[in-house]
């Protein structure tokens, strides 16, 4: 063994496929093939030997014989750490494969290892090496760059919240499903930029439990009149994502259920409800919604939907809400500005009836069942099974007539 050459110190044009997935299966004992191999052979900063795999599968496999995350790591072909978890950064540990160095000493403990300058230049050595073999694949590959992103998009997401020192090189790798995106389709932040309006300077995301509910929302109407294109979170760890990943070449990102956009005026649409009706209408939102809500107000930015629910001004990581509603026991909602659409004919039809005299049970049903829509759209409802009874009483009012 000791007067072969290990496979990860051949150079990288040396190395077969077929030597490398035999070298992979010995490694792993998993027989799907690896979605990329990274070969590195370099003396500078640092000598580094290093073959990695990115796996078909972020889960080990039942026999599979690497049972927690780690890299082997060899000075001079003698195996010194089974699992060194010190090789890359903590988010990129789905990496399988093999790292050797000369210029680390035999007789180290892990302590020695951990607070070795020479360490810290291979792990930034390898964390360039992978970054970049991604940045690589989805230029060349995009259709199997999507393969990963299905497994791995997490893992990089996590990254940007983590790792300061490497977002910038990240940015490239994030794609999300978006508003002008066919189904199925993931977006890269370089082509939401290259379609960026004349006058748009800012990239608008919306945070959303899937994809059918936010392209559902209310947020989208005013976007989807001016053609505006808008990012699709759908992952809870988008919303942890946010903190590291603020601007994109110069343009901020802004959350399209709380930004005001620049010359959002009133849209061409039909006239609204009369002004003595519609302000009777808040009135009653006011009432019936109480300390559930900050504040009801006619919104000039809705075209088809009726009602919007809006974070207040002053609130602070409302983005992280959707997660607190996740693994908090004792969640209790976010108190929200709530928005009506006066042009639209359900408002408009609560107004007139309201003013009519009309049944105020029925009225204030409505009320509440738009505010809990407005809930559930948002990713906010506690208990959306509670809104059966609701629902079913409106639906007996119709048909009666009343």
């Amino acid at each position: 063994v000791n007067r072969r050459t290990p496979l990860w110190r051949q150079p990288r044009a040396e190395i077969t496929d077929e030597a490398a997935g035999e070298f992979y299966k010995q490694l792993t004992l998993d027989f799907q093939a690896p979605l990329l191999r990274i070969a590195m052979n370099t003396d500078s900063p640092v000598q580094i030997y290093a073959l990695l795999f990115v796996p078909a599968k972020a889960e080990p496999g039942m026999f599979s014989l690497r049972k927690e995350p780690g890299l082997k790591l060899y000075s001079r072909k003698i195996l010194i750490q089974e699992y060194c978890k010190d090789l890359l950064p903590n988010y990129l540990r789905f990496l399988q494969g093999v790292v050797e160095s000369e210029d680390l000493p035999l007789n180290v403990s892990r302590e020695t290892v951990q607070s070795s300058k020479i360490m810290e230049r291979i792990r930034n050595a390898l964390t360039h090496k992978v970054i970049e073999s991604l940045k690589e694949l989805a230029a060349k590959d995009p259709e199997k760059y999507k393969q990963f992103w299905a497994v791995y998009g997490a893992f990089i997401k996590e990254g940007m919240a983590t790792d300061a020192a490497s977002r910038e090189k990240l940015k490239p790798l994030l794609r999300f499903p978006s508003s002008q995106a066919a189904e199925g389709e993931l977006v890269s932040l370089a082509q939401y930029a290259g379609r960026l309006k004349p006058e748009q300077r800012e990239i608008y995301y919306l945070l959303a439990d899937d994809v059918r509910t936010a392209a559902r929302s209310p947020h989208l109407d005013y976007f989807r009149q001016q053609a505006t294109e808008v990012l699709f979170f759908t992952d809870p760890l988008d919303s942890f994502m946010l903190t590291g990943l603020q601007t994109y070449e110069g343009f901020p990102l802004k959350n399209a259920a709380a930004a005001e956009v620049s010359g959002a005026g009133q849209p061409a649409a039909e006239a609204g409800a009369a002004a003595p009706a519609l302000d009777d209408l808040i009135a009653r939102f006011k009432t019936r919604l109480g300390e559930r809500i900050t504040e009801v107000r006619a919104s000039e930015r809705l075209v088809d939907s009726p009602l919007r629910l809006v974070a207040p001004a002053d609130s602070r990581d409302h983005e992280m809400d959707r997660v607190r509603r996740l693994i908090e026991k004792d969640f209790s909602v976010p108190k929200r500005v709530v928005e009506i659409n006066p042009r639209h004919v359900l408002i408009q039809g609560l107004a007139a009836r309201l003013a009519a005299g009309g049944s105020d049970s029925l009225v204030d049903n409505a009320i509440e069942q738009l505010y809990e829509n407005g809930l559930l759209l948002e990713g906010l409802h506690p208990n959306p099974a509670q809104m059966v009874g609701r629902i079913q009483s409106l639906l007996e009012a119709a048909v009666s007539g009343q």
